[in-house]
């Protein structure tokens, strides 16, 4: 039979695959690139700029782009089929990926290149390609003895495989776990529209009552309102000890040879861990400056973050006689408190954000700023029927992407929100290949009477994730390496978080924000309410992200190999950051898949790194207006199109004309007169 895969194809051909295509179609993409590879190393022509380097970036297209299909679906539409292949597949990526990097006849044509091209021959992007991979090479083994590449082979084949099995433990764990209500009054405090979610839920798995999940739209609204505080306390414990039941799913021993592992091929390659190793690519060039920047962080929000503790403890102790918080009742008390605080209840604003009314304004933000179109194609193949798909138009009518989205949890369907891509933009051959880029994510779904209503924290989470989407769709670059997102890990969180700022804007909200029963736009005073929210506890969420920063850089910033209780270990990483009591049976290692599967090992910093970016870039368009198309266009061309293609930091100051000032972060989260 025919391999779709191996076939020539424009958007991704899901409807013609089935799982038996895709070793086939590694396989046989992995021999084309080896061959690709080779014959860039064997060259007999002298090595050049273009016959070496250039060709190297451009090699192996078909196979990545197989590899994105097959990545994608294990992330969003996977089953025990995909994930058996994947353990397959991830050590035979990895062993290829090692042959390039530790192919001596390749590292000595760079090499050759790098000492001795005319740098005044090349252009500033090309400039930064020799260097980015140069530096690949070098910093992942080229210059190894035989024996330490043998090694370093080994490591990278059996943490492709530990990655996977930890998310797959993940999956499974928060997927096994429900709470089936059988009793009405346990929904005491449960707004409508989630108590008819539940029944739905419970319906769709031949069970009476209801049954909520470890999903996000199902677990944060039961947290957030649920007045029964046993079963609050039962959700808060099932989803804060995934992987940490001593049984076939525990990821504890994952993660440690995972952290082990790392340390050694950080050493090996000769670097003292592997922060050092992960951060010498990163604006935040050392663990030092990281943690500096962690503390001074630390020092503003801590005093803020007691205050607002006592407030709330106080609240809880007026209210229902509740002497001591635990993390079952943070939500709980949160949400009731700023109800009262602000007389706003979230499900005011729920009506007023329709998925589908929300995604349109989205798309009219998107082209007030940069003179984007979206039409929707529903002829584009996709891998559920749940799937939109709209091709991307500039201000001239030029097609610029291909743009998916997918937005309800299911099973098979890792939870949180992402952006990926199926296509990179490049150019090659006079020919301009655009890109076609992918959010996911796990909103409210709509029930049997209600259409999909997010709640405000989706509605930013869109904005999120589409503010990624706009970095790989606007991408503007020769080379595939250098497009989109393909930019140093702290900075690639500029352009989705700065998106999030026009939720907050009446003249945005306007676009978007309105009844879904009766058109009405949001009142002003909704929009007002939304605004004196916005920094609502915002030391004690700025102290739990830097816990989280802290636990990522104690696994990755020193020795870990001594370290054998994942919990203690955990405790003393964050026991600054502490504002619960911790349970004792609750760990948040073994779930943390941010940095123990995705690729934020040593970078989990990095959002809130990129949030004094964003609030500093987003001052300068409210100091001009947040739909003023200069600054919108200097964004775009010094940002958003730019890539990887020059340092970040210059990048920044092209577009801002100085360099990002932290006191922007602190003015919006309201601790700039907090006391360190």
């Amino acid at each position: 039979m025919e391999n779709p895969l191996l076939q020539p194809f424009d958007s991704a051909p899901f409807s013609k695959l089935e799982t038996a295509h895709f070793k086939p179609a590694f396989v046989e993409a992995l021999a084309q690139a080896r061959a690709e590879i080779d014959a860039i190393a064997e060259n007999p022509e002298p090595p050049s700029f273009e016959n070496t380097v250039a060709a190297l970036d451009y090699a192996g297209y078909t196979l990545e782009r197989i590899t994105s299909i097959f990545f994608n679906l294990n992330s969003a539409e996977t089953n025990r089929e995909i994930q058996g292949l994947a353990q397959e597949i991830s050590p035979m990526l990895a062993a290829f990926a090692n042959d390039i990097t530790l192919n001596e006849s390749l590292f000595k044509r760079i090499r050759e290149v790098y000492e001795h091209v005319d740098r005044k021959a090349l252009n500033a992007e090309e400039a930064m390609l020799l260097e980015r991979k140069f530096r690949h090479f070098s910093r992942n083994g080229a210059m190894l003895s035989e024996k330490d590449k043998q090694r370093l082979r080994e490591i990278d084949a059996e943490l492709a495989g530990l990655k996977l099995t930890f998310g797959e433990h993940v999956l499974e764990e928060t997927q096994k776990f429900e709470l089936h209500l059988t009793d009405p009054g346990d929904l005491e405090g449960l707004p409508g529209a989630q108590r008819e979610a539940a029944r739905d839920l419970a319906q769709s798995r031949g069970k009476e009552g209801w049954v909520f999940t470890l999903d996000y739209p199902s677990y944060l609204p039961f947290m957030k309102y649920a007045e029964n505080r046993e079963l609050r306390k039962k959700m808060a414990l099932a989803f804060g000890s995934k992987g940490f039941h001593g049984d076939a799913l525990d990821n504890r021993e994952i993660l440690l040879r995972i952290a082990r592992l790392r340390f050694e091929r950080a050493r090996l390659l000769g670097y003292e861990n592997h922060a050092h190793f992960v951060l010498e690519e990163r604006m935040a060039k050392s663990p030092a400056q990281v943690t500096a920047f962690l503390k001074e962080l630390l020092d503003k929000a801590l005093p803020a973050a007691h205050r607002e503790l006592d407030e709330l403890q106080a609240y809880a102790l007026g209210r229902d006689g509740l002497g001591q918080l635990e993390k079952w009742d943070s939500a709980f008390y949160s949400e009731k408190l700023k109800q009262d605080k602000f007389d706003l209840d979230e499900e005011q604003l729920k009506p007023y954000f329709e998925l589908d009314r929300v995604l349109q304004g989205m798309f009219q933000v998107a082209g007030n700023l940069f003179g984007l179109r979206f039409e929707a194609d529903p002829t584009i193949e996709t891998y559920h029927g749940e799937v939109q798909v709209f091709r991307v138009f500039d201000g001239q009518g030029t097609f610029t992407a291909l743009f998916y989205a997918d937005f309800h949890p299911r099973p098979g369907k890792r939870a949180g929100a992402w952006m990926t891509s199926y296509k990179p933009q490049f150019r090659k051959g006079g020919e301009s290949e655009r890109p076609h880029v992918s959010i996911v994510c796990n909103f409210t779904r709509p029930t049997q009477t209600l259409p999909s209503l997010l709640t405000f924290d989706e509605v930013t989470t869109l904005f999120h994730e589409f503010g990624h989407a706009l970095h790989g769709m606007l991408a503007d670059t020769t080379f595939p390496g250098l497009s989109g997102t393909s930019v140093y890990w702290d900075f690639v969180e500029l352009p989705s978080q700065i998106m999030e700022n026009w939720c907050y804007e009446p003249e945005a909200l306007r676009l978007f924000a309105r009844h879904y029963q009766t058109g009405e736009v949001i009142p002003g005073e909704l929009v007002e309410k939304i605004r004196a929210t916005s920094n609502f506890q915002e030391g004690m969420a700025t102290v739990r992200q830097v816990s989280f920063a802290l636990l990522d850089m104690a696994w990755h910033g020193g020795d870990p190999t001594g370290v054998s209780d994942v919990k203690a270990h955990e405790e003393s990483a964050m026991a600054g950051c502490r504002l619960y009591p911790e349970p004792a049976e609750t760990c948040m290692s073994p779930s943390f898949s941010h940095i123990f599967q995705g690729g934020y090992s040593a970078g989990y910093y990095s959002y809130k790194w990129a949030e004094v970016l964003d609030a500093d870039a987003f001052a300068f368009f409210r100091e001009r207006g947040i739909f003023n198309r200069e600054v919108a266009d200097r964004f775009q061309k010094h940002i958003l199109s730019r890539g990887g293609t020059e340092d970040p930091m210059e990048l920044y100051i092209r577009f801002r004309g100085r360099e990002p000032e932290l006191d922007a972060l602190l003015e919006r989260a309201g601790l700039l007169g907090s006391p360190a």
